[in-house]
């Protein structure tokens, strides 16, 4: 059986991390994504925080799993040759350049519909249509023009920025659901569209409990979750939440066995009102089963600290996985909190493709995390990221150029 994107041709011309989350995702269900890079250069991340001289760095490969690398001149006449031969051979342009740049190559839209009138053109930018749509956008500007810095850390501290590349490889996972719902719509429309995505956005989006949040705040000018309360005034705007849950069921995260040299000797754990009963049990507090200021989730609302102060007693008595093996059996939702180096050794994690060891032909043998989404008849085989230029022989060919034709732009410098 077949791949579930054999057939498509994804024209990349993206690079860093959010376009390329993009394609690398869609070069995984199977579509041939052809990565289009500057001759002697490449992708800019090929050198950056590189771990070894001379070679692509992790950033890079980790990036661009099963593609295929060409290097093309994009200011020779002959090079958009090249490309505007590729825009009629291939299905979807990807691109996250600063605003304007794909026009200033000669590849407005209407001139890609010129080329191909069933070509998706698909961009990363950082804001869509309005003041700052010009403006260029990295991660962590992201993160805090899309709501979520400002409500990430705890109150009395500055805002925070997550680990989690939500800018970035987020709006690069919104960018392929737009290009897979644009195919499907092109089965029956015939045309192309353009699709966007714009890092502010995809933000918010994966911030939109925050938000709803914000209106409950007007509303009611408290919210009864937040560790604020009930001992602080809430101001006009979300506050940073600590690590409270963001849902209805409070949460925190706490100290286990090791603290005390292990920075990651903690648990987060859920006081979800449906186990109530247990997990008063396992800590040895029966009593507040029937204490009226604990047996209600609305009557535990103002005792939240001292609740979690009481189980962190228990919890530093075990270590994260010990907790983690007690709660479950009493299906009392909770989580350790794992390290990179635990991930990293995690043989399920092995197991299942989300974590693979990939050979490279100049790195040798290195980790990297595999397809997140597993498709029951599309298994993906994740291959090793291509080379500078490694495939560019390869595509002309198939495009239809002569091993003379080949040579010739070879010695123009054009690929």
């Amino acid at each position: 059986m077949g791949k579930a994107l054999d057939g498509v041709k994804i024209l990349d011309f993206t690079h860093v991390q959010s376009g390329p989350t993009c394609t690398q995702l869609l070069a995984w269900f199977g579509a041939d994504v052809i990565k289009v890079e500057k001759a002697g250069e490449g992708d800019a991340t090929r050198g950056q925080l590189r771990d070894i001289d001379g070679v692509d760095s992790l950033y890079f490969t980790m990036l661009n799993h099963n593609k295929r690398s060409i290097t093309v001149n994009t200011k020779d006449p002959r090079g958009k040759e090249v490309l505007e031969t590729l825009i009629r051979k291939c299905d979807v342009l990807v691109e996250n350049f600063a605003p304007g740049a794909l026009d200033r190559m000669g590849f407005t839209w209407e001139r890609i519909q010129e080329l191909n009138p069933r070509m998706i053109v698909a961009s990363v930018k950082g804001f869509g249509p309005g003041p700052y749509e010009d403006c260029k956008v990295y991660e962590n500007v992201a993160q805090c023009a899309g709501g979520s810095a400002s409500t990430t850390g705890f109150d009395d501290g500055p805002p925070l920025v997550t680990g989690a590349q939500i800018g970035d490889s987020g709006t690069g996972v919104h960018l392929a659901l737009g290009i897979l719902a644009a195919l499907y719509q092109r089965n029956t429309s015939g045309r192309g569209q353009k699709v966007l995505a714009a890092m502010q956005d995809a933000v918010l989006n994966l911030c939109r409990v925050k938000l709803r949040d914000q209106q409950r705040l007007d509303r009611r000018h408290v919210m009864e979750e937040y560790p604020q309360y009930p001992d602080r005034e809430f101001g006009e705007a979300v506050p940073r939440a600590g690590n409270a849950s963001g849902g209805g069921q409070p949460g925190w995260i706490l100290k286990c066995k090791g603290w005390q040299t292990d920075p990651n000797a903690y648990i987060y754990f859920i006081t979800q009102a449906p186990v109530w009963d247990k997990i008063c049990q396992v800590i040895g507090e029966e009593h507040w089963i029937t204490d009226p200021n604990y047996a209600t989730p609305k009557a535990r609302l103002p005792h939240l600290k001292s609740i979690f102060a009481r189980i962190e007693e228990w919890t530093k008595t075990k270590t994260k996985f010990e907790a983690m093996d007690i709660l479950n059996k009493y299906d009392i939702p909770c989580g350790p909190i794992l390290s990179m180096k635990e991930i990293a050794e995690d043989q399920s994690l092995r197991a299942t493709g989300t974590i693979v060891e990939v050979d490279h032909p100049t790195r040798g043998k290195h980790l990297s995390v595999g397809n997140p989404i597993k498709l029951s008849d599309s298994p993906t085989e994740v291959t090793r990221s291509p080379l500078l230029g490694e495939h560019t022989v390869e595509v002309l060919e198939q495009l239809g150029y002569s091993e003379a034709q080949i040579a010739e732009l070879k010695q123009a410098k054009v690929i």
